[in-house]
């Protein structure tokens, strides 16, 4: 308990899936939670949900790929809490999956602006904030498909390859500030996200017996083992990683 006792952490994408299970755990763990996401209902639910547990959370609406939402949500939050120590870049979507030469310019923009451009304007807007604070750390959600190739969903990996470099980069840049910066690279996890792209490839429980065959340890894995992993990186426990790429695969990218 208490891992992360009166932090003020921001995760995108809060409300469902690798968000959701990481908003909970760290405000189990004495956080002070912003919910970010665009689905307001269910972020809206959890938000209450944590607090009717003894945890402290507020939740917002926030379309990452929009800089004037992101300031203005990271505003406020400094006005409740009065710091941002965490940020968690978890906000991300699966765009489509066709061969590159098949892919649309929007098709392709559309995905870079929440999976890219997400990540640098929450960064941008979470910095000056950490530095008032004397540091802070940065864990940006990358994926499996950051470090290697599936012959598959190329805007995905593309987006995902960028974030893997973006935090190794910024890292170096903020390290004199005390801002620690990671990526987490989860395997398969099962999640909203996954089972509709799963639902694009028609049997959903014959694809998911195929990715569970894909890990060695025998199965997709659940959000909350990447929350773990997050709540590692967000504490204090972490004082001397940055830079880092925590894999948390089942042993998919060992293979």
């Amino acid at each position: 308990m208490n891992r992360v006792k009166d932090k003020v952490v921001i995760v995108t994408g809060g409300a469902a899936g690798i968000g959701k299970a990481t908003c909970i755990l760290l405000a189990k763990e004495g956080a002070k939670v912003a919910v970010t996401d665009i689905l307001n209902d269910e972020g809206k639910t959890l938000a209450e949900d944590i607090k009717n547990k003894a945890g402290e959370a507020a939740y917002w609406h926030l379309d990452v790929s929009q800089e004037a939402e992101v300031e203005k949500v990271f505003t406020e939050v400094l006005q409740k809490w009065g710091k941002i120590d965490v940020l968690v870049n978890n906000a991300g979507i699966s765009g489509v999956n066709k061969p590159t030469h098949e892919i649309t310019e929007k098709e392709w923009n559309s995905l870079m602006a929440v999976n890219v451009n997400g990540v640098f304007l929450c960064t941008k807007y979470a910095i000056p904030a950490m530095i008032n604070a004397g540091g802070g750390s940065i864990i940006n959600l990358s994926s499996i498909y950051g470090l290697v190739g599936a012959a598959d969903s190329p805007p995905y990996h593309a987006s995902k390859g960028a974030v893997r470099l973006m935090s190794k980069n910024d890292a170096l840049l903020y390290a004199k500030n005390h801002i620690r910066v990671n990526s987490v690279h989860p395997g398969f996890i099962w999640t909203p996200m996954v089972e509709s792209f799963l639902q694009q490839q028609g049997d959903v429980e014959s694809a998911r017996q195929k990715l569970d065959s894909l890990h060695p340890i025998g199965h997709m894995g659940d959000p909350d083992d990447i929350a773990y992993g997050i709540l590692y990186l967000a504490s204090d426990e972490s004082k001397f990683v940055t830079g880092a790429e925590l894999v948390i695969d089942g042993g998919y990218t060992a293979q």
